[in-house]
């Protein structure tokens, strides 16, 4: 059968005049009919889309110039912001009332593209995973104390290489669950870490090539992963848990 073709779009919005690496939709705005589109671009800006009048409202400059690959809103601050660039700083930004100010920001001394993932726990406290300074680790910290809650290396041995794609998750906090990672790696495995041991629980060999993105469900327990083999993989909770008994 012949591929069915993408559709036409809807409309093409243009002006960042430099290459756009991430994409994050805000929809959970007052006003229903002002939705805003975020994008980070390879020139350092951050531009806000209004996709009612399908034009750039405003631009933010928090890495010096350097590329921005990971923009992301938050739910647990109002008009919040979290962003990820090449100069290895990920930078808090508060946006009400017309504001465009960092914040807080974090250095990671991280080299890689990696981006970064964040679990809002609760409306004062969130989780942090970002890759660290050294090329196979992964530092998870609390926010907004950025208190280190422990950094994960895997053994030399393992063999899995840098990671890749990470996403981090904590369900029903107040039932006393203990927070996951799952992080993508260089090999093409995806490896659930559980963070209150800081140990890991189980490997999954999902790809020939480096896991480039992955996601979790954690009420349907399935995730999906990719990779630059151009395949995607969908999994379950219950073949990565196999170890943790």
């Amino acid at each position: 059968m012949a591929a069915v073709p993408a559709p036409d779009p809807v409309y093409v919005l243009r002006g960042t005049n430099s290459g756009i690496n991430t994409l994050c939709f805000q929809c959970s705005n007052p006003d229903p009919d002002f939705p805003i589109l975020y994008s980070g671009s390879s020139n350092g800006l951050i531009h806000i889309w209004n996709l009612k009048t399908r034009r750039v409202c405003d631009s933010l400059n928090g890495h010096g110039g350097n590329s921005v690959y990971c923009v992301k809103t938050l739910s647990n601050r109002r008009n919040g912001l979290l962003s990820q660039g090449r100069d290895q700083n990920i930078c808090l930004w508060d946006l009400s009332e017309g504001r465009n100010v960092v914040t807080e920001s974090l250095f990671t001394e991280n080299v890689g593209f990696c981006k970064c993932s964040l679990s809002e726990v609760t409306e004062k406290r969130s989780l942090l995973a970002t890759p660290w300074k050294g090329l196979e680790e992964v530092r998870v910290l609390e926010l907004p104390s950025k208190t280190s809650i422990c950094t994960l290396k895997p053994e030399a041995d393992a063999k899995l290489g840098m990671p890749m794609s990470l996403r981090i998750w904590q369900s029903q906090p107040s039932a006393g669950s203990h927070p996951h990672l799952l992080v993508g790696y260089e090999d093409g495995s995806v490896v659930l870490w559980n963070l209150s041991m800081g140990r890991i629980l189980s490997r999954l060999t999902c790809h020939q090539e480096p896991v480039m993105s992955l996601d979790f469900d954690s009420e349907k327990t399935k995730g999906v992963s990719g990779s630059s083999e151009k395949k995607l993989c969908v999994w379950s909770h219950t073949e990565l848990e196999k170890l943790e008994d």
